[in-house]
């Protein structure tokens, strides 16, 4: 190869070796001088889970700063001022931080500003490799619901106790006076009352147990009222002769609501019979029964004692009683009013009371009208109203 030759093509492969090599340190630049991708603040759909979650989601930093959070958890006030609200939630992320550890524990918290009380499954877990993950689950009204089923498991227990300790009293008795006729008699008649009680009592709780178990009606009929009312009353005239008690019902015509008409009988019933056993001999008992407002009211008014202001809102609980010792003379569970209460929320409806507090009360039940009342004149007879007078008060 001729020298000149030679040269031209060494000059060439020098010139191609710099290229090469200025060109890979410029890629190499390149490549320094674009920031690496961030890793994500937190894990990708998190933020739309949280969303759609019932329960209270919190997704916080290793230092326990929330980074978000779910709609339920700020309804519930579990943070504020992007920090956990509460010292015992915040000590569980703590502790999950450190370790790793799922924790899991059930807390009673206060609701802040409120004043109100909480009860609530946590649960803390780790997310990713720098979050954490608190789903915080309201369990407030299964604690209440579980409260109540023992309550009323206690209270059923302590109220057949009496009835049942009674008869067995009484047949000790009987067994002891076999010889004596007349003592015979009387414990046995004694007996028999309170197997009446127990029977009452028996048949209130199973009635109460079956509005609790079914709340929505299953096939309502358009019910008139005025046919309730009468054949309420009609239970009840024996016993309101008995003490010498004028009935007295004054209902406004076409009036009907949807539901149950032996539940409303009974309704009203336990009414009228709470007021003649209240009300004192001579005296009277009215039912009235209007349209007002789209609502259907039926008020019960007695002139018995009245019901301090202070216990109108218990009346209406299980067991309940304001006077224990008149309830026992006239044979009262304490379920009455709670079975009325159970049977007007079954149709839509509520019950309210009204009192002074020394003398007389009204009971008024208000349901939905149905439309066949609307469409009639709309009638609003005025509940009948009636005189009291100064009698002992029940509290």
């Amino acid at each position: 190869m001729q020298p000149t030759t030679a040269a031209i093509l060494g000059g060439a492969a020098g010139l191609l070796i710099g290229f090469l090599v200025w060109a890979a340190i410029a890629m190499s630049d390149r490549e320094r001088a674009i920031p690496p991708e961030p890793e994500p603040e937190i894990p990708r759909g998190v933020g739309d889970v949280l969303a759609v979650l019932s329960s209270s989601g919190v997704v916080l930093d290793q230092d326990g700063g929330v980074v978000t959070t779910s709609p339920a958890a700020i309804t519930y006030g579990l943070v504020r001022n992007a920090r956990l609200a509460h010292p015992e939630l915040l000590r569980m992320v703590t502790q999950v931080a450190r370790d790793g550890v799922i924790r899991e524990t059930h807390l009673e918290l206060s609701r802040p500003g409120l004043g109100s009380v909480v009860y609530v499954a946590a649960r803390v877990a780790p997310l990713g490799a720098k979050h954490l993950l608190l789903l915080v689950d309201d369990q407030t009204q299964g604690h209440r619901v579980e409260e109540t089923r023992r309550d009323f498991v206690a209270n059923v227990s302590h109220e057949l106790k009496t009835p049942v300790g009674g008869i067995s009293l009484l047949a000790e008795a009987v067994m002891d006076a076999k010889d004596d006729p007349e003592a015979v008699d009387r414990f046995a008649r004694r007996m028999q009352g309170e197997a009446v009680r127990l029977s009452s009592l028996i048949k209130e709780i199973v009635e109460l147990s079956r509005l609790q178990g079914t709340p929505v009606l299953q096939d309502p009929q358009i019910v008139e009222v005025e046919d309730v009312v009468a054949l309420a009353l009609e239970h009840l005239r024996i016993g309101a002769e008995a003490k010498n008690i004028t009935l007295t019902d004054k209902v406004a015509e076409d009036l009907y609501v949807r539901g149950d008409e032996d539940m409303l009988i009974t309704a009203v019933r336990n009414l009228v019979g709470n007021a003649i056993s209240y009300s004192d001999p001579d005296t009277a008992v009215g039912v009235g029964a209007r349209l007002h407002e789209g609502t259907v009211e039926i008020a019960v008014t007695d002139q018995g004692p009245g019901i301090p202001e202070h216990e109108q809102t218990r009346i209406f609980e299980r067991f309940y009683r304001l006077d224990m010792a008149r309830s026992r003379a006239t044979g009262g569970t304490g379920l009455g009013l709670s079975i009325v209460k159970h049977i007007c929320a079954n149709h839509g409806g509520d019950i309210q009371v009204w009192s002074d507090g020394a003398h007389g009360s009204t009971f008024t039940i208000r349901l939905p009208a149905a439309v066949d009342s609307l469409e009639s004149d709309g009638q609003t007879t005025p509940i009948p109203s009636i005189p009291v007078t100064p009698k002992e008060s029940r509290s």
